[in-house]
């Protein structure tokens, strides 16, 4: 292969098509353009994204719904039964990342009940559900 022989693939590149060059060009006169109307004008053939017509636009005629929180990309599920692969007695959120039961992107955790716990342990700095919390107290530890 030479520099002076490459060639782009056959079809790759297409000729442009010269508009307003007579009737037997097919695309003489009004180019394609139709008559009359806004895109039969220069410049004037834009219309905005969701624009239907005067309609009233879908994305105002749906109900707005819901709440996401952007927290909730931040914080991580823990459940309680998995509180066991934690080391020593105090769980804190560098204990759940040491552990390997929260990502690199989370910022905070939350303990949620699934599950049994059956040691002692306090929870610190860490976010738990009104189950979870009573599950640890009940197993006598405690949540701070």
């Amino acid at each position: 292969m030479k520099l002076n022989t490459l060639k782009p693939a056959k079809g790759a590149r297409k000729e442009r098509v010269r508009v307003g060059r007579g009737i037997g060009s097919g695309l003489g006169k009004t180019c394609g353009r139709g008559h009359k109307g806004s895109f039969a004008r220069a410049g004037k053939g834009k219309i905005k994204a969701g624009f239907e017509g005067g309609q009233m636009p879908m994305q105002r005629r749906l109900p707005k719904i819901g709440f996401r929180s952007k927290l909730k990309a931040d914080t991580a599920e823990v459940l309680l039964y998995q509180l066991a692969q934690v080391e020593g007695e105090v769980v804190d959120f560098a204990a759940l990342r040491a552990a390997g039961l929260v990502p690199a992107t989370a910022k905070q955790a939350k303990v949620v009940k699934k599950g049994e716990i059956a040691r002692k342990l306090t929870l610190k700095g860490l976010l738990a559900t009104a189950g979870a919390k009573a599950a640890i107290e009940a197993a006598g530890g405690s949540v701070e």
